[in-house]
This record gives C-alpha cells, sequence and structure tokens, in this order.
C-alpha cells in the first residue's frame, strides 16, 4: 500500500552521493562532539543546509531554526510557503511556530500573502506579550513589521492542481505522497492535487547546548477555509524542553493534536526514554485511538535529545528525515508501526 522511495538518484544529488545511502546511519544517532540540526522529509537536506550556514559557524540553534525553514518556504512545493496548494476557497494560507531554549515560543495561522511565516512568528515571540496571531490580525502584525504583502495569486502549479481538484472537489490524502513531491526529480505540485499535506518540521542543538524548533506548512491542501492542523500549535507541533530535548511532528495534524504529540514525545524522553523510543511511545498511543482507521493516515515524529541524539517513529513505512552534523548530511529511513508489506 505504501511506496518506499529511493533515496539515492545519481542524476542529481551529485556531491551528496558519498554521503547518502539506503539505510544510513542507525536509527539512534550519537553526535554528542559538535552541532546537529535535523527535520522532516527530503526538503530537509536543503533546509538543513541553511541552518548549517549558522551553526557552522557557532551560531543559535533559535537562529539556524529560523534560517534553516526559511530555505523551504521560499522554494515552490506542495506543502509549504506561498507556492503551496490553496485551501478550498482557493486561498494559500501559512501557519508555523518557533521555540527556543528557555520556553519563548511564538506562531502565526490562517496568514496569507507572507513568504516567511516563520519569521513573523519569531516577531511574536520578541516583540508581543502574546504567543499566537491568526489570520488579518497575524497580516497586520506582519506589514507592521516590515514584512512585504505578497500577491495573493496562485503559483502556475498550484492553480493547476486547484483547477483540477475543484473536478471532484474531495480531500483524499495519499500516505507518504511527499516522498515523490520532495524528490529530486519530482514536480513541485502535480496535477492531480494529491500532493496536499505536510511540513518542514526542524530541530537543533548548538554549540553552546541549546536546543530550538521550527515548523511552517501552508497546511492540507484543499482543506476547509479556517483549518488549523497542528504545526503552529506549540505542544502540539512542536516542543522544546532545553533541559531534555526537542521534538517536531509531521503528518495528519488533527491527530497529532489529539495526543499533544510533540510534548509528549519530550516527556517520554524525560522519563528516561531515548529519542526513537519516545516517538515509538507516541505513535503507538495514536495507533490505539484511532484503531482501523490508522491504515489511512500518516503521522510521524522525530526528535533530538540534550545528548545529541536523534530519532523518529512513523505509523507507516517510508518517512524519512534528514540530519545535518559535523560528519556530513544524510537521510535516514525512520522505523515505523506497520511494516513494509510489498
Amino acid at each position: 500500500m505504501v511506496n518506499r522511495r529511493k533515496f539515492i538518484r545519481t542524476a542529481s544529488l551529485g556531491s551528496l552521493a558519498g554521503l547518502l545511502a539506503k539505510d544510513v546511519l542507525a536509527a539512534e544517532a550519537s553526535v554528542s562532539n559538535g552541532p546537529v540540526v535535523i527535520s522532516t522529509w527530503d526538503a530537509g537536506l536543503a533546509a538543513n543546509r541553511g541552518a548549517w550556514e549558522v551553526l557552522g559557524n557557532g551560531g543559535t540553534a533559535l537562529d539556524a531554526v529560523e534560517k534553516g525553514v526559511m530555505v523551504t518556504e521560499s522554494s515552490i512545493n506542495c506543502c509549504v510557503g506561498l507556492g503551496g496548494n490553496p485551501d478550498r476557497d482557493g486561498f494559500v494560507t501559512l501557519d508555523a511556530c518557533i521555540m527556543d531554549h528557555q520556553f519563548n515560543c511564538g506562531s502565526v495561522a490562517f496568514l496569507e500573502r507572507i513568504k516567511h511565516p516563520v519569521s513573523v512568528a519569531r516577531r511574536v515571540m520578541e516583540k508581543t506579550p502574546h504567543v499566537m496571531l491568526v489570520g488579518s490580525g497575524a497580516q497586520q502584525f506582519a506589514v507592521a513589521e516590515g514584512f512585504p504583502l505578497e500577491s495573493g495569486a496562485l503559483s502556475p502549479d498550484a492553480q493547476k492542481a486547484y483547477t483540477e481538484w475543484l473536478k471532484k472537489a474531495e480531500y483524499k490524502p495519499v500516505i507518504n505522497v511527499e516522498n515523490k513531491a520532495h524528490g529530486p526529480f519530482a514536480p513541485a505540485i502535480m496535477p492531480t492535487g494529491e500532493f496536499n499535506h505536510d511540513t518542514i518540521g526542524m530541530v537543533a542543538l548548538d554549540a553552546k547546548g541549546n536546543l530550538s524548533g521550527s515548523c511552517t506548512t501552508s497546511g492540507m491542501g484543499f482543506k476547509m477555509r479556517g483549518r488549523l492542523g497542528d504545526s503552529p500549535i506549540i505542544g502540539a507541533g512542536l516542543y522544546v524542553d532545553n533541559e531534555v530535548g526537542a521534538c517536531t511532528a509531521t503528518g495528519q495534524g488533527e491527530d497529532v493534536i489529539r495526543v499533544a504529540g510533540s510534548s509528549a514525545v519530550v516527556e517520554m524522553m524525560r522519563q528516561g526514554l531515548t529519542p526513537e523510543q519516545a516517538c515509538k511511545k507516541i505513535i503507538e498511543r495514536i495507533v490505539r485511538i484511532k484503531k482501523e482507521k490508522v491504515k489511512d493516515i500518516q503521522v510521524a515524529f522525530i526528535a533530538l535529545d540534550k545528548k545529541g541524539r536523534a530519532g523518529s517513529y512513523a505509523i507507516h513505512p517510508g518517512f524519512s528525515y534528514a540530519i545535518r552534523t559535523t560528519k556530513g548530511e544524510r537521510l535516514i529511513n525512520a522505523p515505523s508501526h506497520f511494516k513494509k508489506t510489498s
């Protein structure tokens, strides 16, 4: 039922060929000798490089996780940024959050026509007494802070996908379709509109031993207008506790919210579990809640603990995450609750 992507495509990966492998690293990666950044999906490779421009020069994890996901926000893809698929009324709405090592956090949701929602979320954190701003208020704040108001027009790919979707007007996500959407030869958005959900989530540990995280998305393509998932919600899509670790989520946001996913993973690490074990515990909790319906959804967590160990776990096989350390960059196949059947 689930197709796993091929992690090496020699024509496009070039200089990465020596660093990437089909099953690289153990799921628990010890990287305590230097900074580390991890992020979701294939898109995380480019995002991690952006973050490493900060981390590799001794910068803070907070600056790194902002700069890293801005790379994805600037790209044209189905799931992140203004080039993403619209809601069912034809408007692209963006959600993002950011959190530092001192429990400071900021979030924006249902934000339109602003290129970098993660940066607006950081301004909310640093310049207001609030954690979250939404809708027109978030946009008003962004403009007041000097963020330009972009065109509200859909990108050509998004317009094509939306036009195709309108023929049936139904929401039907495909598990792990992001593997195809983010691949080196993939189009930005398929005309069928099937690439219609996900995020870029990132957590990092800097040279001073401090953690931070970020998460940004255009949400479910063709969602009901006003729908929010887990990505802008501190404790669901992202959580950071500098004494313990950090976690971010990807997949169907409603089911991450049900279990306060990222904060729950961090609490499992607080109790002594490794990042992978902690992610597995919360995935198993979602499986118990969803019962037979779990076959139709994907959720995955990635986590980083204070020791610099990374781990992940997913409901279905096929999820991968990107890691960058002083030793190089890699993609890792996350273990999953269900096993590959073909």
